[in-house]
């Protein structure tokens, strides 16, 4: 037996002992912990290179993928090369990787990971089992999402959920870690067709050309297994439409994980990311609307979805026949049935919540709207959407979806924002969070909805500011004031479009042109005004200026009819 110290199995955080025997190896944790253990006959084949902690070897496995082990040093590289010669049979490759430095180079993918070659040597490798998600970003651009381990404490060698035989816990081994790459691939590239025992067809007919980027993400799919899970469809549903991210997307509920396929994305995620189950009744009385929140969230390029928002009618049933057997169904302890006969709404939320072992979220019974609903009819910014009063939460759903905890409230301001007609159908409320939170605001709500939010808020012990009532104070002692409606003797009263006729003059107006206006103001003509509307206006002319002859009410009339016209 050989046995090596301070190495590291799969990037993981503490290092162990490695021992290699002619029936295999293993791998233990110095501080204590689950051994590690590979069969001889696993291996196929292996290399040596430089690495962070010293030297690396890279083994490819038969079941398990790639796994590493380093820490070893240089003078171990004839122990090693030895013993797997003559227990293993198979050569030890040394391999140097560029270090040039260079983000441009040729993608090769072998059998069990991505190469990225620079210089005929390799600058980096990805292990097709560290690739969570991939798609297209772009026309030439294609994004590689990793997996993200469960919490920090995972090192990826904890019992049978860790080490090499657990997909997407390499990554887990250092604080920082790369979640997303993307590759810029152009042009077209040559699609071959294999025959039958696998080999590349020679006849130039059969190949294919098309976009490089597209052949790119269609590959990294079939490597890395993208959408594939172990084990059987528990249930399919087909064309189901999400209003975040938009589109029509068929969904796969499998035992730990459920897949979203649309035309351009598929996504697989796992049960463990859902944090959060709602279902939202629309005001409209036609749809319900689902509501997912994932952590972490779903991204489509530079967007991410924390929340996925489907929307279902209420009159449309389904019957399905859930694919498991008895032993299968008495491990959920009765929150799943073979067979579903319902709105299909009610289906799939019942379904999640079986698989994922989730509280379903619904709207509080202590409010209704005034058209006795459970959600209101608001804007944030310049979308429009709904806001639902759950429990313990606010909701807003579309887009931009959003969760607001009640424990994270400071207090609730009601305002109303805009001109006369609007600020008097409308208002505004903005939650101010604690701890420094960025605000959250949400407009154009009918006025009508004022009254039922406010008990709401006071119910929930949440402090409530209505500064609509200030407002409309402040707005009766501004009318109150104004010198218009009082009996004031002021000569620098304003007299509304008197003054405004003295201070601008219409430039372009004629006095002495000919109108058929100007009939109706004439000396003689007798005005169905009262005499005090005549007193105005003699007030009017004695505020011209002391170098101005006042003009009649021939000449002063007209103008404001022809500016006002124009």
């Amino acid at each position: 037996m050989e046995a090596f110290q301070e190495i590291y199995l799969n990037l993981s955080k503490k290092h162990g002992v490695a021992r290699f025997a002619e029936s295999g190896w293993g791998w233990k944790p110095s501080g204590g912990g689950d051994t590690f253990t590979l069969d001889q006959a696993q291996i196929m084949q292996t290399q040596w290179s430089r690495a962070a902690r010293g030297y690396e070897l890279k083994m490819l496995t038969r079941t398990d993928g790639v796994i590493q082990l380093d820490g070893f040093q240089q003078e171990d590289f004839e122990r090693i090369s030895k013993l797997f010669k003559i227990w293993y049979g198979i050569n030890v490759e040394h391999r140097e990787h560029s270090l040039r430095g260079w983000n441009w180079g040729k993608a090769e993918f072998g059998k069990a990971e991505l190469s990225f070659m620079v210089a005929n040597r390799p600058a980096f490798e990805i292990p097709y089992t560290e690739v969570s998600n991939t798609n297209l970003a772009g026309k030439n651009e294609v994004a590689v999402d990793f997996s993200v381990p469960a919490d920090g404490d995972d090192t990826g060698t904890n019992g049978h959920l860790g080490g090499a035989r657990a997909r997407g816990k390499k990554s887990s081994g250092a604080r920082d870690q790369l979640v997303e790459m993307r590759f810029y691939v152009p042009g077209t590239a040559s699609r071959k067709e294999k025959k039958e025992d696998g080999e590349d067809v020679t006849d130039n007919d059969d190949v294919e050309e098309q976009n490089a980027a597209q052949l790119f993400y269609e590959t990294m799919v079939d490597k890395a297994e993208i959408g594939e899970v172990a084990g059987d469809t528990y249930a399919s549903f087909q064309d189901i439409l999400h209003l975040t991210p938009r589109g029509r997307f068929d969904i796969d509920f499998y035992e730990k994980s459920f897949r979203l396929r649309g035309k351009t994305y598929d996504y697989k995620i796992q049960y463990d990311a859902v944090k959060k189950f709602m279902v939202l009744p629309k005001p409209d009385d036609i749809h319900t609307l689902i509501t997912v929140g994932l952590d972490p969230p779903l991204r489509q390029g530079q967007t991410r979805y924390p929340f996925l928002v489907m929307q279902f009618k209420r009159d449309e049933e389904t019957n399905i026949d859930l694919n498991m057997t008895e032993e299968q169904l008495a491990q959920y302890d009765g929150k799943l049935q073979p067979r579903y006969e319902a709105p299909i709404s009610v289906v799939i939320s019942d379904i999640f919540r079986g698989l994922t072992n989730k509280r379903i979220t619904k709207p509080s019974k202590d409010f209704l709207s005034h058209h006795e609903q459970s959600g209101v009819k608001c804007s944030i910014k310049a979308n429009e959407g709904h806001l639902f009063c759950l429990d313990k939460a606010f909701m807003f759903v579309p887009k931009p979806a959003t969760y607001i905890s009640m424990d994270n409230i400071a207090s609730v301001t009601m305002s109303r924002v805009g001109g006369a007609m609007t600020a008097s159908r409308t208002f505004d409320i903005a939650f101010t969070m604690k701890g420094g939170l960025a605000e959250h605001q949400f407009s154009n709500i009918n006025r009508e909805e004022q009254q039922p939010l406010e008990n709401f808020f006071r119910l929930k012990g949440i402090k409530t500011k209505n500064e609509m009532a200030d407002e409309s104070s402040a707005i009766l002692a501004a009318a109150l004031q104004d010198d218009d409606l009082a009996s004031s003797d002021d000569g620098g009263a304003n007299r509304g479009s008197a003054d405004e006729d003295d201070e601008s003059v219409d430039e372009d107006f004629q006095a002495e042109s000919e109108s058929d206006v100007a009939e109706e103001y004439d000396e003689d003509h007798k005005s169905s005004g009262s005499d005090d509307s005549d007193a105005e206006m003699e007030d009017a002319d004695d505020d011209a200026a002391p170098d101005e002859e006042p003009e009649p009410e021939l000449v002063e009339r007209p103008k404001k009819k022809v500016k006002t016209s124009k």
